[in-house]
């Protein structure tokens, strides 16, 4: 412990705190490992982009659902067995894919089901917990340290796996990438039984949260703009990586595009969190809106690999310009909310909510366009349309009043960190 406290100074670092950054570090290197390969690995079986679509929209639809669920459990049992069933759904999710094997495509609707579920009860009980396990005085250690992790795992991961699919025959590099993605989250579940148990109180109020959109307009500005940040995530974080796949036919040149994005996305945030300041928010909001979508413009009609790569570098350098100050909104927000003493787990469940009814919309626009027209003129369409969600995000948070005030604003402990491909956070696409 006395390293730690040379880094952050004279602090008490709970255990909590350090078994929550070691699983959040273990989430981070097996979705990094796997996720992008997962859909590649299915394509390679089945060849057919409405496949995609339904793994993929099986797992946006579970999520939601079992983000309400997740958040009554939280509310009335303990946020630590929540976080518990969620990584056990995810080791489920590739023990599943490795019994299933050559037969996984036959089974997408199961597979995409089961890692909604693990998405779904994670993401929540993690929310809660980094708020809950962290103090005011680290919290910077604990989501600076959990954002070097990611970086990290984002920019290695991808690289790692495409080199070890790459080198071994048939199917023997997925099977090993996804057993060792099963042993870090069983790694992970063995932690969590580690952790403090932290029953909880009070009632779920998710219907009084969800209609607070009626009473307090920021809070509909914030939820609405989230549909339209899912609305773009929904395709774009499976279809790019195939295209990648696609243009040329190695899972090692997939490998390199995340780590190309990755370097360029980790250099980008750490200028972004240091350039933009409060008062240009929304002009940051609205600059890194209309780079994501003219990036589009860069793959639309010509896939080559050399343009995907040049697309890697510039959505990196789009999306924090986007996203940094996205964040701080939305948690001022929420901060300055009804009842958010009480309710924060409601208003996180709500605002997921809207941010996968935005990929379920999404993904179903994806599914008619492969079904009902030809795949080679109606996929660059549908992009250009659903591409445009991160540009309307604008449109909404310039209407977000948050006038300075001496109400204190609840914390939440969620300042932006990057996060690599995580479902919940960021599209990689």
């Amino acid at each position: 412990m006395s390293k730690l406290q040379k880094i952050i100074g004279d602090v008490h670092v709970s255990k909590d705190l350090i078994l929550l950054l070691v699983i959040g570090g273990l989430y981070s290197l097996s979705i990094s490992l796997s996720n992008t390969f997962v859909n590649v690995y299915l394509w390679k079986q089945s060849g057919e982009f409405i496949d995609l679509g339904i793994y993929n929209l099986s797992i946006v639809i579970m999520q939601p659902i079992t983000f309400i669920f997740a958040g009554r459990l939280a509310k009335k049992i303990d946020r630590v067995v929540v976080l518990r069933l969620g990584v056990i759904f995810l080791a489920i999710f590739f023990m599943s894919v490795l019994i299933i094997g050559g037969s996984a495509a036959k089974f997408i609707i199961l597979l995409g089901g089961t890692l909604g579920i693990g998405y779904g009860f994670y993401w929540l009980a993690f929310n809660v917990l980094t708020f809950e396990i962290t103090e005011p005085e680290t919290r910077d250690f604990f989501n600076g340290f959990l954002g070097i992790m990611n970086s990290t795992a984002g920019m290695v991961g991808p690289i790692i796996a495409g080199f070890i699919i790459s080198r071994l025959k048939n199917f023997t590099g997925y099977t090993t990438i996804f057993s060792i993605s099963l042993l870090l989250f069983s790694g992970a579940v063995v932690l969590s039984f580690f952790l403090k148990r932290r029953p909880a109180e009070g009632d779920y109020l998710f219907k009084r949260i969800f209609n607070e959109r009626k009473r307090d307009r920021n809070w509909k500005m914030i939820t609405s703009a989230h549909f339209f940040q899912g609305l773009r995530e929904g395709t774009f974080a499976f279809v790019i990586g195939v295209f990648v796949f696609i243009a040329t036919g190695s899972e090692l040149a997939l490998g390199k595009f995340g780590l190309v994005n990755s370097s360029a996305a980790f250099i980008a945030y750490f200028l972004a969190t240091r350039i933009i300041k409060k008062t240009k928010r929304k002009m940051f909001i609205l600059m890194g809106g209309i780079f994501l979508y003219l990036s589009i413009f860069v793959i639309l009609f010509d896939l080559s690999y050399q343009r995907l790569l040049i697309y890697a570098v510039l959505i990196a350098f789009g999306y924090p310009m986007l996203f940094v100050p996205y964040a701080s909104i939305t948690y001022d927000v929420i901060g300055r909310a009804w009842n958010i003493t009480k309710a924060r787990i409601e208003y996180i469940v709500v605002k997921e909510i809207f941010l996968n009814s935005g990929r379920i919309v999404s993904i179903l626009g994806f599914i008619v366009a492969v079904t009902l027209f030809n795949e080679k003129q109606s996929i660059p369409i549908l992009l250009a349309i659903v591409g445009a969600g991160h540009l309307i995000i604008y449109f909404f948070v310039r209407n977000v009043q948050l006038e300075e005030s001496n109400i204190p604003i609840e914390k939440t402990g969620q300042k932006p960190v990057r996060k690599t491909n995580l479902v919940d956070g960021d599209s990689g696409g």
